[in-house]
């Protein structure tokens, strides 16, 4: 083809598209939503301007990606979140167990290019709003630099997922950026002013060990750390990556438009720490080393954060308020920054926990100005002291899912979404989260249309918890730790016995505790206490408690700290149960306990936390009472996942064919069919740096087979590790019966199952 060079009329390829809704943003949040919403039959543009999805989670920033379970370093029980984003990292756990950022990357884009109803745009930058009359977005405008074209999508609703929040800005939404006074919301702990307002970027580095010696020279924009970074000591060969979150600037600055200078400032410390570390003669073992990948893209922590109907703020964060329109829930701690960062003299970081997971309600993820406008990821309608908490991304993803679906309920009623809240339609909207597994705190979901509620179930056994044989190995008391005990609503512990072996005649403290909100996995409040003299040598411990259960929750059988006492532990694991230590994980600021030395609105508490596989074993204890809290009852009691019991199903260990009987009493018809697993929520499951024992949850059941009332079989897995398996029957079954028959994990974890549901 040949054009006329001298045509002075030239332009730049356009392309219109039309959607139900528009994504702008394909970080985690962003992919979340738009998987989701795409799933429940809408048509979405997901526009992204980088050429990979992930945001801060992928390959250009390489940070893990966290929410409630905060690397196992809290209070926060079977935490991780819940639907697509546990999806998604479930997936890349089993394909990518090593943490490589790249691979990260394909699973994200697996699943994405795996919805037909995504269009996805890559490298395509929003720059233009277009609105209709009042305050309504009509189109948004994006260029493309790697097609040389700009697209125009115009749709009926919209979501903000972009981190800076380009579409609520261009669209007059009204917006913060800078923290709030103390007076405002009575937040104790809103920084001072020279603490600083916002929290800055971070910028990461790889290394390599090439096995031979390796010289480095220093860019001349490299800086001198040993007199700029008053923790240039900190630096050292082991680590990098997401492990040097500290290096930290640009609070002081403008967090948006600034972000190309804070860019330069993190540049010239990452090339001058290397520097050190190569050529100080401090690091011999850098000798062969040699810097692999530097980041381009620094990770961002803060810049707008649009309102809503509701702004939450600290003291919903820490007093874990209820909220009737509630369809998320965060667990991070308020974790906030100093403003000058690696260049300041203070702590690099201020976190402080709440006793448990709280709720985010829904009024928070739409804008109070533009009436077809959600948000979703760290811009949702939140205080700056609450946003520490609510600003990870998985986090940030859970909630992005609940936009999707209040997005997908908009078009079908016609409604804004305002109007999901003021209509009373959030019940609705919660009961369609729960069929995906979102998990939403203090709220037991009832959902009528799942055709199991109107069944009579039936196993061919069910788990009699009496305790565990003590076939693993003795561990000397060199921490307290605690075993984990459900119980229904007035039981009692009762007799119970633990093998030990003590070095020398000593005194041992036991403790029977549970947690003043039967909800949460903080053990401050004492039951009973005793205190038992050992004589030296192996020996059978039997106490007997006697403390009613107030509600239905976990008591916490606590052996405090003594190196002389050595614990008898099991190999055996089972679906809820677990053992937790009063240990230290600094890498989240718990020091055992949590003490703040003002009134800054924050408890003080112990962190009772468990152990990484493969360690983390189950003590040993014998009951003289069975523990009935494995029924088949929970496979419809509406939560599906540990909270104050097990909430499964789990059959005995040594039943050969683990099956469970869903009944009618005449026939019905079945189209869709999902049974929830356990994916073991309590595995915070980092997805890049950090490396996991296992790619498959060993609680999770691999093989099952599902039989109809005739005995035809009608479905069959034999390579499951997800912790939801929906499937749609060709043709609706039509049946008065489903036996559903499991294999045991292995021969140390019985089969469990949380939830059966079938609609028609």
């Amino acid at each position: 083809m040949v054009l006329d060079k001298f045509n002075s009329v030239r332009m730049l390829n356009t392309d219109a598209l039309q959607a139900d809704f528009v994504i702008v943003g394909g970080g985690i949040s962003g992919v979340c939503a738009a998987i989701t919403a795409a799933r429940q039959g809408l048509k979405v543009v997901l526009i992204q301007d980088r050429p990979v999805l992930g945001g801060n989670g992928s390959s250009e920033i390489r940070l893990w990606m966290l929410g409630a379970t905060s690397h196992m370093g809290n209070n926060n029980r079977w935490a991780r979140e819940g639907g697509v984003i546990d999806e998604i990292m479930v997936e890349n756990t089993f394909r990518n167990p090593e943490g490589n950022p790249i691979i990260f990357d394909s699973v994200m884009l697996d699943k994405v290019v795996s919805e037909p109803n995504i269009t996805l745009l890559l490298n395509t930058c929003v720059y233009e709003v277009k609105k209709s009359a009042g305050h309504k977005i009509e189109s948004v405008r994006g260029f493309c630099s790697q097609n040389s074209t700009m697209y125009e999508v115009t749709a009926p609703l919209f979501c903000d997922a972009s981190g800076d929040g380009v579409v609520g800005f261009l669209a007059g939404a009204p917006y913060r950026m800078g923290a709030e006074s103390r007076e405002e919301f009575g937040e104790k702990f809103a920084p001072a002013e020279d603490y600083g307002e916002l929290l800055g970027h971070s910028l990461y580095f790889y290394t390599k060990d090439t096995g031979q010696p390796v010289k480095y020279v220093a860019p001349s924009y490299a800086m001198d750390v040993t007199k700029t970074v008053p923790r240039f000591r900190s630096f050292n060969a082991k680590e990098h990556g997401c492990k040097l979150w500290w290096v930290e600037y640009g609070g002081d600055l403008d967090t948006v438009h600034d972000t190309e200078q804070i860019k330069w400032e993190l540049w010239k410390v990452i090339y001058g720490a290397w520097d050190y570390i190569k050529n100080s003669g401090k690091y011999p073992e850098a000798e062969t080393m040699t810097l692999e990948w530097v980041g381009c893209i620094p990770g961002k922590r803060e810049s707008r954060r649009f309102e809503g109907d509701y702004m939450l703020i600290q003291q919903d964060v820490i007093e874990q308020r209820h909220h009737e329109d509630a369809v998320s829930y965060g667990g991070w701690s308020i974790d906030l920054h100093p403003a000058a960062g690696v260049f300041g003299e203070e702590s690099a970081c201020n976190q402080w926990h709440s006793k448990g997971v709280y709720q985010i309600p829904y009024r928070c993820l739409y804008s109070r100005g533009i009436e077809n406008l959600f948000f979703a990821g760290r811009i949702i309608s939140v205080s700056h002291v609450a946003f520490g908490s609510t600003r990870v991304m998985a986090t940030s993803a859970h909630s992005a899912q609940a936009v999707a679906v209040a997005a997908a309920m908009c078009l079908e009623e016609n409604i804004s979404p305002r109007e999901v809240y003021s209509l009373g339609k959030v019940s609705e909207l919660q009961k369609r989260l729960s069929r995906m597994g979102q998990y939403i705190p203090d709220m037991k979901i009832r959902d009528e249309e799942n055709l199991v509620k109107k069944a009579t179930l039936a196993a061919s056994s069910e788990y009699h918890f009496k305790g565990f044989p003590a076939d693993g190995e003795m561990q000397a008391l060199d921490e307290s730790v605690a075993q984990m005990i459900p119980l229904h609503k007035g039981d009692r512990l009762g007799k119970v016995k633990v093998g030990l072996f003590v070095s020398e005649e000593t005194l041992l403290e036991v403790e029977l505790r549970v947690s003043s909100k039967p909800f949460n996995h903080t053990p401050d409040v004492t039951l009973e206490t005793k205190t038992v003299s050992l004589c030296q040598g192996k020996q059978q411990l039997e106490l007997t408690f006697e403390a009613v259960m107030p509600e239905e929750q976990y008591v916490f059988l606590v052996f405090k700290k003594n190196p002389l006492v050595q614990l008898q532990y099991t190999k055996e694991r089972i679906t809820g149960v677990l053992s937790v230590f009063n240990t230290i994980n600094e890498a989240v600021s718990n020091f055992g306990k949590q003490t703040p030395k003002e009134d800054i609105g924050i408890e003080e508490f112990e962190f009772w936390c468990p152990k990484r596989r493969p360690g983390g074993h189950n003590i040993a204890v014998q009951s003289e009472k069975d523990c009935y809290v494995f029924s088949v009852s929970n496979i419809d009691n509406g939560i599906d996942r540990p909270v104050q019991s097990p909430n499964a199903w789990v059959a005995e260990l040594n039943d050969p064919a683990p099956a469970l009987t869903v009944r009618w009493d005449s026939a019905v018809r079945i189209g869709k069919m999902s049974l929830f697993f356990d994916t073991d929520y309590d595995q915070p499951m980092e997805t890049v740096q950090m490396t996991h024992p296992e790619n498959q949850m060993p609680f999770c059941v691999e093989k099952y087979k599902i039989y109809d009332g005739e005995g035809r079989l009608v479905y069959e897995k034999t390579d499951n590790h997800q912790s939801i398996n929906e499937f749609v029957f060709p043709e609706k079954l039509v049946t008065d019966e489903i036996k559903i028959v499991l294999e045991h994990p292995s021969d140390l974890i019985p089969a469990a199952l949380f939830a059966v549901k079938c609609y028609e």
